[in-house]
């Protein structure tokens, strides 16, 4: 931020709080006068409040900065870990072109409570039949009815009436 959008941004905000006060003097002006005096006290607030934040200006700063030369910058090689273009290869740069790609299932044995390998086991899936009767056993399974309590309502409400006369 240059140092002449400072200043603007600076002004707008002093002219930003003069209009705040101008507006609560014209308010309190209003309250206590006519439209004249209201506009004659707004205005003089706004402009004296501007020019006394016009006055209002940074200090210089009272301390002394000591010059100082930059020492020359020497960029520094270390003798390691420094990675050349020889030392990039790929994990198959040594592998015949005709090579497969094998993985290995490390399980042994599936136990009876593996949930997740079982998730995905295709004997433990439902058939489409047994699928549709599952749905069709949730989907048709009653609904108990809730218990009609409109009279025991009306009573409660006749009784709370007699009760508030």
């Amino acid at each position: 931020m240059g140092h002449g959008q400072a200043e603007r941004i600076e002004s707008a905000v002093d002219g930003g709080a003069a209009a705040l006060f101008a507006g609560a003097v014209a308010f309190a002006a209003a309250r206590l006068g006519s439209i004249p005096l209201t506009v004659a006290a707004a205005a003089a607030a706004f402009a004296g409040c501007l020019l006394t934040l016009a006055q209002v200006r940074p200090r210089v700063p009272s301390f002394a900065l000591a010059e100082f030369a930059c020492a020359p910058f020497e960029p520094v090689v270390p003798d390691e870990l420094v990675l050349t273009d020889a030392d990039r290869r790929t994990p198959l740069d040594n592998a015949p072109s005709d090579a497969v790609l094998v993985l290995d299932d490390i399980l042994a044995e599936l136990g009876p409570d593996s949930r997740v390998v079982r998730l995905f086991d295709p004997a433990a899936m439902p058939t489409a039949g047994e699928l549709k009767a599952r749905i069709d056993g949730h989907l048709n399974r009653a609904i108990p009815a809730a218990p009609d309590a409109t009279q025991d309502l009306y009573a409660a409400l006749d009784e709370l009436r007699r009760s508030l006369r």
